[in-house]
């Protein structure tokens, strides 16, 4: 893998197509190459309703990470334009985002939206009960995430911002340098550094923060307490919580982007096909006979 700037890599993501699939805590989404998205699983919130959506060039689901707040969750669609569509729980308006204008990325964490505007800035709706959604002073941003209870922007000189809770010290980002994506879940943040490798801090009871052997990764997903790795070659690899078998990913091939929920993986194969494994009690991993998903590109 020849070696990029970390600059130019970020410059790189923030002109590609992404996030053409997304997996929440019980349903998973997908956009089609025509602009339409499908989703599979729980709906209990009418969090699958996307029949109608059009024009969409990136999809995000809300994931509830934590076993003790079941079914919420909501899907966000970005369209063309730039404006962005919701459907799902919203409770703390975390599906108000029809006013919302310029968008380039999204993010649906628990209880709440993060959107990326063309200029750099940040804009975020829902729960703020631990300063999440304190984002309005953030600028040069080229990518968000979304976490539980923690928010983080990616800047476009590598380095890294993080509101929200602290208490397992996953928003102890400010050291970091040369990253090019980042992901969050629970109680982890996860970077991917311009030369294929990763770092992560925060909660690693399970070890979902032991990435720190990983080479030649392209992209990286985060679930409740796993942590998932694309590779150059397009294999994956996982580590952290593997209860439902979400880290059996060790014979997968030809993945070009990948999706983590709450127990389940998604993964996006070059033909547009769809694989997943772990927890399927709610159909979140029927994505067999899914066809022509979007491609995200690949920067390396």
């Amino acid at each position: 893998m020849d070696y990029i700037s970390p600059k130019e890599a970020v410059l790189k993501v923030k002109r590609l197509p992404k996030d053409t699939i997304a997996a929440g805590r019980r349903h998973t989404v997908g956009l089609k190459s025509d602009g339409t998205v499908m989703a599979v699983g729980d709906n209990k919130y009418g969090q699958c309703n996307v029949g109608g959506w059009l024009d969409i060039v990136a999809v995000s689901a809300g994931n509830v990470h934590m076993a003790t707040n079941t079914g919420n969750a909501h899907t966000i669609g970005l369209k063309s334009d730039g404006t962005v569509a919701a459907v799902g729980w919203n409770q703390h308006d975390q599906c108000d985002v029809n006013d919302w204008r310029d968008i380039v990325a999204v993010a649906a964490g628990w209880r709440r939206t993060i959107g990326l505007k063309s200029d750099g800035s940040v804009v975020a709706v829902g729960r703020n009960n631990e300063g999440e959604c304190n984002v309005s002073g953030w600028h040069d941003i080229v990518a968000v995430a979304a976490g539980d209870w923690h928010t983080i922007g990616l800047k476009l000189d590598g380095t890294v911002k993080a509101v929200g809770n602290n208490r397992y010290r996953q928003c102890n980002v400010s050291d970091w340098r040369g990253i090019v994506a980042v992901a969050a879940g629970y109680l982890h943040t996860v970077g991917l550094k311009s030369d294929g490798t990763a770092v992560a801090v925060g909660q690693n009871k399970v070890g979902q923060c032991d990435v720190s052997g990983w080479r030649g990764i392209v992209a990286i997903a985060v679930g409740r307490n796993h942590t998932i790795g694309l590779k150059s070659d397009g294999t994956v690899t996982a580590v952290g919580w593997n209860e439902y078998g979400q880290c059996n990913v060790s014979d997968w091939c030809d993945i070009v982007a990948v999706a983590a929920g709450c127990a389940h993986t998604i993964g996006l194969k070059s033909d547009g096909t769809v694989i997943a494994v772990g927890d399927n009690e709610y159909g979140q991993c029927d994505v067999s006979g899914w066809r022509g998903i979007q491609l995200p590109g690949n920067w390396f």
